[in-house]
């Protein structure tokens, strides 16, 4: 199928879809004993013992894949899509005349974060090696605003912005080992990565390109009054402090 190779198919069926659901489904699994059942469909079960989900009224294992195309809905890109990332093309590239003629709404970017790995060890040590603190990267882990995921196989640092409600709007990559620095497919630009301050109120605001550039400075302005508020922005910068 065009936009969707075969190695980013068995990524997403290796996906952990136990991960998935805590990740962006909190609160639809319920405790059955040593096992997990999903609370909308009482067949399927965690079997944590053996590490796998069984579809009891299919009578059959499930995976990540078999679960957002069987049981959500999604289509294969957009599943393929949620559970590894990338950008993966939407339209084909032949269009008939007859179909470039007929006007229709512009299809939206689906948003949905890479799924996160269970450690986040090598992305713990990347920060710490480009000298970010352990307790600015804790704060970030908690917050769930970085976290460390894996794209076309490559380990990455995945940097969340969120809206006022805490929803994930946005997020972007960056390898570990590699080069790649890129936004998630169908990230909102206007909900870009935020250190909160540590005081509510602040008023002393700092814009840097990238998160990676934006937390060293939250170290190095922690003895200062611990007021400021952190967000990466392209190519601006404001004052932190006077």
């Amino acid at each position: 199928m065009p936009g969707v190779t075969k190695e980013q198919i068995q990524a997403a069926r290796e996906a952990d879809l136990f991960t998935y659901l805590q990740f962006h489904e909190p609160g639809v699994l319920k405790q059955d004993g040593p096992n997990f059942r999903h609370k909308e469909h009482d067949s399927l079960v965690y079997v944590t013992g053996k590490r796998y989900w069984y579809w009891n009224s299919r009578g059959r294992s499930i995976n990540a894949l078999d679960y957002l195309i069987q049981i959500r809905g999604y289509g294969l890109v957009d599943a393929v899509h949620a559970l590894v990332g990338g950008e993966i093309p939407q339209e084909p590239a032949y269009r008939s005349t007859a179909e470039i003629q007929v006007s229709k709404e512009p299809e939206k970017k689906t948003f949905a974060l890479p799924w996160a790995r269970r450690c986040a060890t090598a992305a713990v040590f990347y920060l710490q090696k480009r000298g970010i603190s352990s307790e600015v990267i804790r704060q970030c882990l908690q917050a769930g605003i970085f976290y460390e995921a894996r794209y076309h196989g490559e380990p990455v640092c995945v940097f969340v912005g969120k809206d006022d409600s805490g929803k994930a709007k946005f997020a972007c990559m960056r390898s570990i080992s590699g080069n790649l620095k890129k936004d998630v497919y169908g990230s909102d630009k206007g909900y870009n990565f935020c250190y909160p301050p540590q005081s509510p109120g602040s008023r002393h605001v700092a814009v840097f390109e990238a998160p990676i550039d934006a937390l060293p400075m939250r170290h190095f302005k922690s003895w200062r009054d611990g007021n400021g508020m952190v967000i990466a922005c392209l190519w601006a910068v404001l004052p932190m402090w006077r």
